[in-house]
């Protein structure tokens, strides 16, 4: 699948595995991109700048082939990461949740490529005059963290694409060839996927996790932290459900921290705990009912577009 995305990334397919908190690390990076796609992980959730360079030497012994750093701002400095990003003369970066401009100067006079996720015309058009090489589009479909504006993939992909002269990929819903194919025809060069990559083997998620993906339906993910302006998709459960009477009752960022933090985030998706933790996840949960390696997921989402673009053939 020759195209902008995949030329500038040096992968095969222009399909890009999301920095998923807490469970994107080596072992999931490396058969995304050993599949032939750009496999990630996520810098700020490393305790330091000396775990996250052992955790990309571990990328680098597991594959040659090129892969990327995520770096969530907000959450925590990320200059010293960025350092190790360099030092280590990774191939790729992407950026999350902010202005990517800081992470940019440090990057200035390198070969890193640069990604930025963005859920806005206005965002992807700064994204690119500060150098951004391709930008990631989420609707509001997607899991995890999202825009403000409640906009879905469908509408804001070719917004974005015809606003900006860099390659775009599509996020929010996407999890197969399906979705591939709907991506490339509204005008994106590729697609990043998140929770599809949650329901494969190589990811450490824990099982009980892995298990709820599969068997939720379309209309069983809640958007959470909208009343505090972080909006964000998660699996819909008792910890959900309750963030979210809170918000209604007009609890603050305080009241609600011990329920929405990462702690309680880990306690579901490394320990099982659906009582105390949560998981994210977009509305593509709907699509997912297997737990497959990356390997065969590629398989099928390379066999599952090829009949989609049949299907477009014989109806034009």
């Amino acid at each position: 699948m020759p195209n902008r995305v995949s030329q500038t990334f040096g992968i095969d397919y222009p399909i890009i595995q999301g920095g998923l908190a807490y469970l994107a690390f080596a072992e999931l990076a490396a058969a995304v991109s050993n599949a032939g796609g750009l496999g990630q992980i996520t810098a700020t959730f490393f305790k330091d700048a000396e775990s996250l360079r052992a955790e990309i030497r571990k990328v680098k012994q597991l594959t040659t082939r090129p892969f990327g750093i995520n770096f969530a701002l907000g959450r925590r400095p990320v200059d010293h990461f960025v350092d190790v990003a360099i030092e280590e003369e990774v191939p790729a970066i992407s950026v999350t949740a902010g202005n990517p401009s800081n992470v940019f100067q440090q990057l200035e006079g390198t070969d890193i490529k640069k990604l930025v996720l963005v859920a806005s015309v206005r965002q992807a058009q700064k994204a690119e005059e500060l150098g951004a090489d391709a930008v990631i589009v989420v609707g509001t479909e997607g899991g995890g963290h999202l825009g403000r504006d409640d906009v879905g993939t469908i509408v804001l992909v070719p917004k974005v694409a015809a606003a900006v002269s860099i390659p775009v990929l599509a996020s929010g819903g996407l999890v197969d060839g399906r979705g591939y194919a709907a991506a490339l025809a509204l005008g994106a060069e590729g697609m990043e996927m998140g929770t599809r990559f949650i329901a494969t083997k190589e990811c450490i998620a824990h099982p009980r996790y892995k298990e709820a993906i599969v068997n939720a339906r379309e209309n069983e993910t809640i958007i959470i932290k909208k009343s505090i302006g972080i909006p964000a998709r998660g699996l819909r459960s008792e910890a959900t459900e309750k963030i979210a009477q809170m918000e209604e009752k007009g609890a603050t960022f305080e009241d609600l921290w011990p329920y929405i933090n990462g702690e309680a985030n880990q306690k579901f998706i490394q320990d099982g705990d659906a009582e105390e933790g949560f998981g994210w996840a977009g509305q593509g949960v709907g699509l997912i009912d297997d737990i497959p390696s990356v390997e065969q997921l590629f398989e099928h989402i390379l066999e599952e577009a090829q009949l989609a673009r049949q299907r477009l053939d014989d109806n034009f």
